[in-house]
This record gives structure tokens, sequence and C-alpha cells, in this order.
């Protein structure tokens, strides 16, 4: 019992202060450790790394596994196509020649013919424009639609898909006159390049002297200095095709002023008719917009439009 009591008396009772600075020295030994790995992981790279995913979390690191293995795989896939396409690299693709003929017989250089065909495929929307009915359509639509007091209705896309095919209709004989006296013989080799030219030029040219005005040419010979023709079949193109868009854009504001006309009337009544009542803060234009739509749609306007315009190019 004495024993007991002596050995009970030597053990002091832990206290708050004692177990902080136990759990200092515990702190401090793995601290040590920690830096004694560390350091000792400056020689070994797989020790250092194994020390530093320990203080990973196993998400973190489970992204980072399936991330790699992505990688992995991507340049794997870039590695097989690269190996599919080295055969074919050194395969020959057949060339498209125009065999453009140069001076002396001469051919045009592969370059030079992609050179002169990008040219012309860039020139060729406003060869459209310039040489066919195109631009008279599209100038009276978009007058019609500002008369109507729509600003985007219809979409330009509407208005040019509409002159694009009413274009279309107007020169499918001239287009099939071209291709029977020009193009056919070409790919027959019946007929050399030059005289396909002249060949599916004339067509053309008797489209458009249907409606270039005899003022408008005799601008353009006169510009030119050129010498007088003859015939109308001596003119030249230089000169028939600027002639033909002088004339075409006359043609289509004659026809945009002239479908202005009603509806300027409108406009005008109702401006009266709101001054007079004395609404000033109200604009006009809204108020006369649904009366200008109503009257078109009761008239069949579209008809009407669509249907004289195209009796211009048929008369």
């Amino acid at each position: 019992m004495d024993g007991e009591d002596r050995d009970g008396a030597g053990v002091e009772p832990a206290s708050p202060r004692n177990a902080a600075g136990a759990a200092g020295a515990r702190g401090a030994g793995t601290a040590a450790r920690a830096a004694s790995g560390a350091a000792g992981g400056r020689g070994d790279p797989d020790r250092a790394l194994a020390v530093g995913l320990d203080g990973v979390k196993p998400e973190a690191a489970a992204r980072g596994r399936r991330g790699g293995r992505r990688v992995v795989s991507v340049w794997k896939r870039l590695c097989w196509l690269a190996a599919a396409a080295a055969p074919l690299a050194g395969a020959s693709a057949p060339l498209v020649e125009l065999n453009v003929p140069g001076r002396g017989g001469a051919g045009v250089s592969a370059p030079m013919q992609i050179v002169l065909l990008l040219t012309l495929l860039a020139l060729l929307p406003a060869v459209v424009v310039s040489v066919t009915p195109f631009l008279r359509i599209t100038v009276v639509l978009h007058f019609l639609r500002q008369a109507l007091g729509t600003q985007s209705t219809p979409s330009n896309q509407v208005l040019i898909g509409l002159a694009l095919f009413l274009t279309l209709l107007v020169m499918q004989p001239v287009g099939s006159e071209i291709y029977q006296k020009a193009w056919a013989p070409l790919e027959k080799n019946q007929i050399t390049l030059e005289q396909a030219f002249e060949a599916g030029s004339q067509p053309l040219k008797n489209f458009l002297l249907r409606f270039a005005r005899e003022k408008d040419i005799a601008l353009f010979v006169e510009i030119t200095k050129s010498p007088a023709p003859r015939t109308p079949a001596d003119l030249d193109l230089k000169i028939l095709i600027p002639a033909y868009i002088l004339s075409e854009l006359k043609a289509g504001f004659q026809i945009g002023a002239v479908l202005f006309l009603p509806f300027l009337v409108i406009d005008l009544v109702v401006a009266s008719v709101v001054l007079s009542v004395g609404i000033v803060q109200l604009p006009p234009v809204m108020i006369s917009a649904p009366f200008k739509i109503l009257l078109f749609v009761l008239v069949d306007g579209w008809n009407l439009t669509v249907g004289a315009l195209m009796k211009t190019f048929y008369s």
C-alpha cells in the first residue's frame, strides 16, 4: 500500500500546459521528419514525388490521372492519322488544266490559269448584275419597300432571291443560245476559245441592244472616241454594257417613282388629318403605314408589280 502510494504520488496529474507541450513536441517531430524527407528527396525524385502526393486529395489525383490518359490517347490518335496520311502525301492528284492559249500558241502556266480562274469567279457577281435584268428588278423592289414604309420587310435576302429567279426566267433563252453556239462546240473542240467568245457574245449583244437607249450608246461612243458603227452588230461590249446599265437605272427609277405616287397620296391625307385634329405627338408615318399595307394587299400589289415589271422585258 505504501509503495502504491509512493508510485501514485510520483506521477503528477496532466495539466493543460503539459498537454500543449506534448502536442507541440509531437508536431515538431513530425515537421522535422517531413523536412528531413524533403531534404532527402532532393536527391531522389520518386521519393520527393511520393512525399508531395501525400498531401493531394484522392479526387484531384484521380482527375490528374484521367487528364494524363486523355492526352496520351489524343497523341496516339494524331500519330495514327499521320501514319495513315503519309502514303497519301506522295500520291499525285490529277490536275485540271484550262489550256488557255498564249501568244505564239504557247499555253499559259498552271499558276496563271488559277489566277485567271479566280479573277473570273470574283468578277462573276458584278457581271450578273451588269448585263442582266437583275439591276432593274432590284431597284424597283427596293423602291417598293421604301414606298410601303417597311424598313426591313421583306428582307434583303428575300428581295435578292426574288430578283435572282426573275432574272433567270428572263435570261434563260439567252443562256440557251449561248450554250448552243459557243459552249457546246468548244467542248467538242470544234472551235477555238476566241471563236467561242465571238459566237457567245452575239446573243448577249442582241439582248443588250433591246434595252440600251440610243442616247446612252451615243454617249459612250463619244467618250471612247470609237468610230460610228454602221450596224448595231458592230458595237463593242465595252460600249453596250455601260449604256445598258444607265438605261436600266433610268427605267428602274421611273418605275419606282410611279410606285411611290399612291403611297405618297396616303401619306399626305393622313398628315393633313393628323394636323387638323391636333395630334402632334403621334407621327403621321405610324398611322399611314397600316393603310398603305392594307391598300397594297387589297389590290394584290405583288402580282401587279411583278407582272408589270416582267412585261417590260417581253414587250
